[in-house]
């Protein structure tokens, strides 16, 4: 069996907050809607804005949408995530030494959020409890003033955009032994009263296939990915 990747320390000899503070400077320095780096098939479909929040309804697009920005060299963060999966993570592309996990902030998990959004460029944040306006709001200001990015898996009163798993298969051994291999799945982005769009992607591993754009309409089956 591998051996299971683990979260690389950081330099035990500072402190902590010490060393995630001095990213807040750098931090502050960026435009509130630049841009921030995701994976390609995911590119055209939900391109994530500093300062914004976006909603998502599994594991698996809370970890797709912090591992482009992983991979690129910021610094992600995951709370309120007890069963975060390290193996997916790190086959996504998130770069564990640049990863901090709070798998349970309790009752002060606006605080922590807030203070993750401080000094990260990507916060995923499962909420244990329905969140109101007021509690979003603190949020949403911080999130332009550090021009971070908070994705949420889960309900949340205002988001610049929702993406969901409409349709999903797996493929992998034909008798029923063996190991998954892929991924097809069919995502939906909706945002305010726009019509929803609509896209097919594969994630074969480390690397999400370039998504096939569907107008709102169109309800058709999966495409099978090549190569």
């Amino acid at each position: 069996m591998p051996a299971r990747p683990a979260l690389t320390p950081l330099d035990p000899a500072r402190s902590v907050v010490d060393q995630l503070r001095e990213r807040v400077a750098a931090m502050e320095q960026r435009p509130a809607r630049a841009e921030v780096a995701t994976l390609p098939g995911l590119a055209d479909l939900v391109p994530l804005h500093a300062g914004a929040t976006y909603g998502v309804d599994s594991a698996s697009l809370a970890l797709a949408l912090a591992a482009g920005a992983s991979a690129a060299g910021e610094w992600v963060g995951f709370a309120g995530c007890p069963d975060f999966g390290v193996e997916a993570a790190a086959e996504l592309g998130v770069e564990l030494s640049r990863t901090v996990l709070v798998p349970d902030p309790g009752e002060h998990w606006l605080e922590v959020t807030a203070a993750l959004v401080d000094v990260l460029r990507v916060v995923v944040l499962r909420p244990p409890a329905t969140v109101d306006a007021r509690a979003a709001g603190v949020l949403d200001s911080r999130l332009r003033t550090r021009s971070a990015v908070l994705v949420v898996w889960g309900d949340w009163p205002r988001v610049e955009a929702r993406v969901s798993v409409e349709e999903s298969r797996w493929t992998g051994p034909d008798a029923g032994t063996g190991r998954l291999h892929e991924r097809h799945a069919r995502l939906v982005v909706r945002r305010g009263a726009r019509p929803p769009q609509r896209a097919e992607l594969t994630w074969p591993g480390a690397r999400v296939a370039a998504p096939v754009l569907l107008g709102h309409g169109d309800h058709g089956g999966l495409r099978e990915a090549s190569g």
